[in-house]
């Protein structure tokens, strides 16, 4: 198959979206809950939700959330990579209407202050929720 990972899962998304509006037409659901890996670029699978017209009829994107280790999100944002590679860690934060500021237990204060500030210089309007084991409320 040619074309990069992004661009295959996300012709494979359109067609399991497609297929689960059919089969549960007569049963109303609140939302749809997409899980990428850590390494995912979050662009393809968001314009999914606008580039295909059939899609965009079906289903609305309510928020992309990033999920950030405290304990090494700085590293990754740092992390250096061989030329015309996106670091992921940065595109997610970027693309992020939300991000989970995980595993707080495991960073003081002074290193919570500086992952935020780091993020807001990334995506000044991103909304950083602090949390462990990943535990926020749904309303958030």
């Amino acid at each position: 198959m040619n074309g990069c990972i992004c661009c295959t899962v996300r012709g494979d998304l359109v067609e399991a979206l497609k297929r689960l509006r059919k089969r549960l037409a007569t049963f109303k659901f609140d939302g749809v809950i997409i899980e990428t890996t850590g390494l995912a670029d979050p662009a393809p699978v968001a314009q999914t939700f606008f580039v295909d017209e059939v899609i965009s009829e079906m289903y609305s994107l309510d928020s992309i959330i990033t999920v950030a280790d405290a304990k090494c999100i700085l590293d990754r944002l740092h992390d250096e990579k061989p030329e015309g590679v996106e670091n992921e860690a940065v595109e997610q934060v970027c693309f992020a209407d939300k991000v989970l500021l995980n595993k707080t237990d495991l960073a003081d204060e002074e290193k919570l202050a500086k992952i935020e500030k780091e993020i807001k210089a990334l995506n000044p309007t991103t909304k950083i929720l602090r949390c462990l084991h990943s535990k926020v409320d749904p309303k958030e």
